[in-house]
């Protein structure tokens, strides 16, 4: 009867009492392996549970930011890194999880339905891939030796580029609409925040195109210049 009412407890962590805390470990490290996340998950947090002050806790914390993560739980995973970062910020694995924690942020707002629907993520309002921007960039002032700023540099660059597609993509729109001004406005905020991004060139063509139907000759000859300095082989006849 005991074991019948214990197998339907409502105690989520009920099959996890009576192991060690070695054998709680290790089906979590073997659940994880065998990429049986939302497993892993459940072990990783039982322990956390049951043995707070358990020989595992650092590195089972850090195997839970990254199962979470590869779960498609981002949130959860950007809570147990910052929660990692508080708790443990004489780690030697500490750049990990400002590392994890940049990740969350940038696959956050992605949206489960973006993984299998292929949707042009810059038609979207970036959101949270702000913060990510803003967190690889501290990631890498912290930790310039850590193995992860390559990564962490290529993502940012991806990033950039991704915000220059979007506000190209309203200053389009602006243009189309014929809200000139606010079309060049755009443009040029995209020319100062973003550049090496390849929107630049578009960007530009947009500022010398509306300066020229509000008459500002002025600065469509200074953004035409701008244009012929940095793209000197492309076509501007029709510019």
């Amino acid at each position: 009867m005991l074991t019948a009412c214990a197998g339907h407890s409502n105690d989520p962590f009920i099959a996890f009492k009576g192991q060690t805390v070695n054998q709680v470990y290790q089906n979590a490290k073997k659940s994880m392996l065998n990429r049986n996340f939302s497993q892993a998950i459940k072990s990783y947090e039982a322990l956390n549970v049951l043995y707070p002050f358990n020989q595992y806790a650092e590195k089972a914390q850090l195997e839970l930011i990254y199962s979470y993560f590869k779960d498609g739980d981002s949130p959860s995973a950007k809570a147990v890194a910052e929660r990692f970062i508080r708790l443990y910020p004489n780690s030697k694995q500490i750049d990990y999880a400002y590392y994890m924690q940049a990740m969350a942020d940038m696959d956050q707002d992605r949206g489960w339905y973006l993984r299998y629907v292929p949707i042009d993520l810059a038609l979207r309002d970036p959101g949270t891939m702000h913060s990510a921007y803003q967190e690889f960039a501290e990631f890498i002032h912290r930790f310039p030796d850590s193995r992860y700023v390559p990564d962490a540099r290529q993502r940012m660059i991806y990033l950039r580029n991704l915000f220059a597609s979007y506000e190209l993509h309203i200053a389009d729109y602006y243009f189309r609409k014929k809200a000139y001004v606010a079309a060049a406005n755009r443009s040029n905020e995209i020319v100062q925040r973003y550049q090496g991004a390849p929107e630049i060139q578009r960007a530009l063509i947009i500022m010398i195109k509306s300066y020229r139907i509000l008459g500002l000759e002025e600065l469509a000859n200074q953004s035409l210049a701008v244009y012929q300095l940095n793209y000197p082989d492309a076509d501007y006849i029709d510019i």
